[in-house]
C-alpha cells in the first residue's frame, strides 16, 4: 500500500510537473477530438480504479466511502463506476506482434546480421537466399501467412525498403513504424506507460529504484542539435540492438522454467524545441516552473 497525504496541502513541486506532463497529452487529445467531459469521466475511472487496486487497507477491497475519500468522488459514482468493466489490457495490431517477432529475429539472430553485428539485407526470395532470404525469415516466424503479405505492409509502414541490388533492408528505426496510426499508438501507449511507471516508482521511493536516465542542455544551435539527433540515434539503436539479442537469448534459456515470469522494457527518445526567449525582469511571474540542470539527470 502506498502512502495517502490525508490533508489538501498539494506539493507544489508535483502539480507543476503534472501541469507539464499533461500539457502535450492534452494536445494529442485536443488534436484527436477528444473533450474534457470525456476525460473527465474517463479519469473518474481510472482514479477509482487504480485507489481500488493500489491503496487497499490490510490487502482488503476498498469500502465505496474509503474511496470516496480517497478520490474526491462522490459515493454514487463510485458505485456506478465499479460496476463498469475496463481493461488496460493492450490490443496488439498484427503488424506489430508478428512484425515484433521478426525485426527481434532479424536484428539478433548470427545468421542475419553482417560482419558488425547489423542487419543484413536479405534476397527476397527463397530461391535466391534460401534460410537468409526474407522470404526464409517470415518462414521460420510464421508458415500461416505469406511474405509477400508482411513485405508489403511493412513497405507501407516504413519498416523496410529495397536497395539498388532489389534486396528487402530493415530500417534502423524499425522498432517503431514511420507509418500506420495503429501502430503508433499502441507503441505510445506501450512506452509512455512504462517509463511513467518506472519514473513514478522511483518517486515514490520504491526499491530498487528502476534505470532512468537523461541529458539535457538549452543552449544549443540548430546544427549542434541536428548533429546529437544523429549521434544519439546511432548509439541509441546499438544499445536496443545489444539488449534485444541479450533478451532473446534470456527468453530461450528461461522456456521451461517453473518460476513466475516478467516483462520488461528498454527504451531510448531524443527530443528538442526552440528555447524561448527569456522575457524582461519585469514581466515575470512570481512562479516560475523549475528547470533541468544541463546535466545527466539520475532517475
Amino acid at each position: 500500500m502506498h502512502g495517502v497525504r490525508t490533508n489538501h496541502s498539494y506539493s507544489t513541486a508535483v502539480i507543476v510537473a503534472l501541469r507539464r506532463i499533461l500539457r502535450p497529452l492534452v494536445k494529442l487529445m485536443l488534436a484527436k477530438g477528444i473533450t474534457f467531459p470525456f476525460l473527465s469521466e474517463l479519469l473518474k475511472g481510472l482514479f477509482v480504479e487504480v485507489a481500488d487496486s493500489e491503496f487497499r487497507i490490510d490487502g482488503k477491497p476498498s469500502t465505496d466511502s474509503h474511496l470516496s475519500l480517497l478520490t474526491g468522488i462522490h459515493r454514487k459514482d463510485i458505485k456506478r463506476l465499479r460496476t463498469c468493466s475496463h481493461s488496460d489490457a493492450e490490443t496488439i495490431p498484427q503488424a506489430v506482434s508478428l512484425g515484433t517477432r521478426l525485426i527481434n529475429l532479424w536484428s539478433s539472430d548470427p545468421r542475419f546480421l553482417d560482419e558488425n553485428n547489423q542487419p543484413k539485407p536479405l534476397p527476397r526470395f527463397y530461391k535466391d537466399g534460401g534460410d537468409i532470404s526474407f522470404e526464409g525469415l517470415v518462414t521460420s516466424v510464421s508458415c500461416d501467412i505469406r511474405s509477400r503479405v508482411v513485405l508489403d505492409e511493412w513497405l507501407r509502414l516504413g519498416v523496410a525498403h529495397f536497395d539498388e541490388n532489389n534486396r528487402v533492408c530493415l530500417n534502423t528505426a524499425a522498432f517503431i513504424p514511420a507509418n500506420g496510426f495503429e501502430e503508433k499508438v499502441y507503441y505510445f501507449s506501450h512506452n509512455l506507460h512504462d517509463h511513467t511507471a518506472a519514473a513514478t516508482s522511483n518517486l515514490l521511493g520504491d526499491n530498487p529504484p528502476f534505470l532512468e536516465r537523461s541529458v539535457s542542455y538549452d543552449g544549443l544551435s540548430a546544427d549542434s542539435v541536428k548533429n546529437l539527433a544523429e549521434i544519439s540515434e546511432q548509439h541509441g539503436m546499438e544499445a536496443l540492438l545489444a539488449i534485444n539479442k541479450s533478451a532473446m537469448e534470456s527468453e530461450k534459456n528461461d522456456t521451461g522454467k517453473n518460476v513466475p515470469q516478467h516483462r520488461m522494457t528498454f527504451g531510448i527518445y531524443y527530443y528538442t524545441e526552440p528555447v524561448k526567449p527569456e522575457a524582461p525582469a519585469d514581466e515575470k511571474t512570481k512562479e516560475t516552473s523549475p528547470t533541468p540542470d544541463d546535466h545527466p539527470q539520475a532517475g
